[in-house]
Parts: structure tokens; C-alpha cells; sequence
């Protein structure tokens, strides 16, 4: 990822200062979506810390991969969660989209998530 890609990472840390974390930017923006499925890519972008170019791409891996479904409410996007999907790494295979949210997630949000998802569970 090129520098102007990243955005403002520092953002949200103890004196602004760029630290890694145990998420990528892939969860960051899942996590986004599965709080707020109607959140508009710009404020998806400032929340994550990066660019709505790089917001754009990581939306299209997670639909390409079936990770997330888009539909159109109105004239914007929204997002559904596979949440039964399994996760891609073979580390964490063993593991679903539906439990990594669960350990980020209130029970109140996963709820949601689960209401408008296409979990069965």
C-alpha cells in the first residue's frame, strides 16, 4: 500500500503516533459495516483511518470474496454480512466471519448483524 494510502493510521492513538494493530484494514471495515451496513464509504474511510480509494478496494475484496453481499437502498449501497463464511487464512479457517465480529461486537450489534445477515444461527 503507497503511502497516500494509508490515510491517518495515527488517528485515535496516544499522541497521534502511528502503531500496528491486530486487525487489518480489511476488519476495520467490516467491523464499519456490520455497526452501521448504511455507512457511507467517506465515513467508513475517516473512521478506518485510510483513504476512500483504499475503503473502495477493500469493499470490493470483501464482495468479490462473498464476504459481504451489496444491495441498493434508494440510491445508496448497503451491505449484508456472510457471517457463516469461514475465515481465509488456514490459521484461522477453523474460525467464521461471524465469530471474529462476535468478539468486537456488542451483543446488541451482533444481533443486528445476525438479523440482517445470512447466518442461519
Amino acid at each position: 500500500m503507497k503511502e497516500a494510502d494509508v490515510g491517518s493510521c495515527g488517528e485515535g492513538f496516544a499522541g497521534g503516533q502511528r502503531q500496528w494493530t491486530f486487525l487489518n484494514n480489511h476488519a476495520h471495515v467490516l467491523l464499519c459495516l456490520a455497526r452501521n451496513p448504511g455507512m457511507v464509504l467517506r465515513e467508513v474511510a475517516l473512521k478506518v483511518g485510510i483513504t476512500e480509494r483504499a475503503t473502495q478496494k477493500i469493499i470490493k475484496d470483501l464482495v468479490d470474496s462473498q464476504v459481504l453481499e451489496r444491495y441498493r437502498v434508494g440510491r445508496c449501497n448497503s451491505y449484508r454480512i456472510n457471517l457463516d463464511l469461514p475465515l481465509r487464512h488456514p490459521l484461522e479457517q477453523q474460525h467464521t466471519v461471524g465469530q471474529l465480529l462476535s468478539m468486537m461486537l456488542s451483543a446488541e450489534e451482533m444481533g443486528r448483524a445476525r438479523s440482517r445477515g445470512k447466518a442461519k444461527t
